[in-house]
């Protein structure tokens, strides 16, 4: 195996494991060995990463609360010829975690950003779901309060691609619950829960089941979430053919967005459902 060297001024983005540590890929484990400085969420468990590999190199704190006034730091020391490694507490930066704002403001600056893949528990629960992958939505954490996490829910509701979310383990009968009361209980539902861990847990099945399972078994209720919903059946046949043909003729002059809008508006459809027969049209 070649052996990588690291570039000066380059700002590279790594993926680190979700819980097995065997998932740190070789290249990850060169670069971080390489760079001047690792930026982590927490400088802590990141110490930990680093000692199982024995890598002795210096951290940096960036997380939520402090990369907006680290950024132009970054950009210092990557302008002075550094060379500086991103990660987060698990999986790949800026999905769902940190390093957005510090991203953007490098290449701003006309600065490097490498990424460096590798797990991500979206991707790997999706992998196994067993629902449709060839189109699907990431969606982050959903509201945390039930009013809030019913309207995102409902405004999903017509979605047809697969829905991948991540879940806080105490707040998932509630989450269930409100999946079953929007969506419906014979929506098909995936948990999938402590990725690549000892307990880890794929459970897939109507939301009502998955309800009643999470309600017997308290112990599906512990460790890091990745939440899935089969996406919405959109029939052609509960759209009148007038409104059909409509969105047909609008689409041959406009974007698929405002001729959505105006077919609905001109025969009282749900917007949402022609814009995916668009896509579908497509």
């Amino acid at each position: 195996m070649s052996q990588i060297t690291v570039n000066p001024s380059t700002f590279y983005v790594v993926a680190t494991p979700i819980g097995n540590l065997l998932d740190l890929s070789q290249r990850a484990i060169e670069v971080l060995s390489q760079v001047d400085l690792i930026a982590c969420e927490d400088t802590r468990h990141t110490g930990r990463l680093l000692s199982a590999y024995n890598i002795k190199n210096k951290t940096l704190s960036l997380h939520d609360h402090n990369e907006r006034q680290r950024q132009e730091y970054v950009a210092e020391l990557l302008q002075q010829g550094k060379s500086i490694a991103l990660v987060s507490d698990a999986g790949t930066p800026l999905i769902s975690d940190p390093g957005f704002h510090v991203v953007r403001y490098l290449r701003e600056q006309n600065l490097t950003v490498v990424p460096v893949p590798g797990a991500c528990a979206a991707i790997a629960a999706l992998s196994v779901a067993g629902l449709p992958t060839d189109r699907f939505t990431f969606e982050g954490f959903l509201p945390s309060k039930s009013g809030a996490r019913q309207s995102k829910l409902n405004e999903l509701a017509s979605e047809p691609r697969t829905m991948v979310f991540y879940d806080a383990p105490r707040r998932a009968i509630d989450t269930v619950q409100d999946i079953n009361d929007v969506l419906g209980g014979e929506r098909q539902i995936v948990i999938a829960r402590e990725l690549t861990k000892t307990f880890e847990t794929i459970h897939a099945d109507t939301a009502a089941n998955i309800l009643t399972w999470l309600n017997e078994d308290p112990n599906q209720l512990k460790g890091e979430m990745v939440l899935i919903i089969e996406g919405a059946h959109i029939d052609p046949n509960d759209i009148p053919e007038v409104a059909i043909k409509t969105l047909k003729l609008l689409l041959g002059e406009m974007k698929p967005k405002k001729a959505c809008a105006i077919a609905a508006e001109i025969h009282g459809v749900k917007k949402n459902a022609l814009y995916q027969l668009a896509l579908a049209m497509k």
